[in-house]
C-alpha cells in the first residue's frame, strides 16, 4: 500500500485521468473529492463489497429458479388469449 500525506486542497493523481483531492479535514474524518471519467465506477469500499456480493448471488441463480417469471402478469396473458 502506498501511503501519501496531503493537506486540504491538495490532489493525488491516479493514472492520467483520476484526481483525488482532500476537500476537508475535521477531527478524524477526511472528505475526499474524486474526479474520474464516467466509465470508471467509484464507490465506498462497503458499497463495492455489497455490489460484488449481490452480483455473485445473482450469478448463482439456476434457469429452473426463473421458470415462474413468465407468469408475473397473468392479466396480460388473458388478454392475448381473447380474439
Amino acid at each position: 500500500m502506498l501511503v501519501l500525506s496531503r493537506q486540504r486542497d491538495e490532489t493525488i493523481m491516479i493514472g492520467d485521468d483520476i484526481e483525488v483531492t482532500v476537500v476537508d479535514i475535521r477531527g478524524d474524518k477526511v472528505r475526499l473529492g474524486i474526479n474520474a471519467p464516467r466509465e470508471i465506477s467509484v464507490h465506498r469500499k462497503e458499497v463495492y463489497d455489497a455490489i460484488r456480493r449481490e452480483n455473485r448471488e445473482a450469478a448463482q441463480v439456476k434457469p429452473e429458479d426463473l421458470s415462474g417469471l413468465g407468469k408475473i402478469n397473468p392479466k396480460a396473458d388473458k388478454k392475448e388469449d381473447k380474439p
